[in-house]
């Protein structure tokens, strides 16, 4: 990844750092993720799974505090897969979602129903929040 600070982000949201478990819902199908930056417009997660580009997709996660500016929130998002990032051996494909709209889920109901797994393993990383 490229991380010159001289170079010009074209991005009209700031995104943020953040590893949470998503479900993700395709067609009928639904299987896990997990982000690795989140903004306002948009979404890059990793899946064990390939998503053509323009598939229309269905996350659902929880909103971080940085985004939402009160506490984190449940979600399901509505959105575009944008681009795919082709898995190596052994790892899991990355997914470039543009967000096209969301719903805030009542508190109490479950955004996922998977175990959340290692951001590490996956990312070469591990865990954080901040802005990118």
């Amino acid at each position: 990844m490229n991380r010159d600070p001289n170079r010009l982000e074209r991005r009209g949201a700031q995104r943020f750092e953040v590893n949470l478990p998503l479900t993700v819902h395709f067609e009928d199908r639904t299987f896990p993720g997990f982000t690795q930056d989140v903004s306002g417009r948009g979404v890059f997660f990793y899946a064990e799974t390939v998503l053509p580009q323009g598939a229309v997709v269905q996350l659902t996660f929880n909103m971080p505090s940085e985004i939402t500016l009160t506490e984190n929130m449940p979600v399901r998002c509505r959105g575009r897969v944008l681009r795919t990032s082709p898995a190596l051996a052994g790892q899991r494909t990355g997914i470039a979602v543009q967000l096209d709209a969301y719903d805030y889920l009542p508190a109490d109901e479950p955004v996922t129903q998977f175990v959340r797994v290692s951001a590490a393993s996956a990312t070469g990383g591990g865990s954080g929040l901040g802005p990118r």
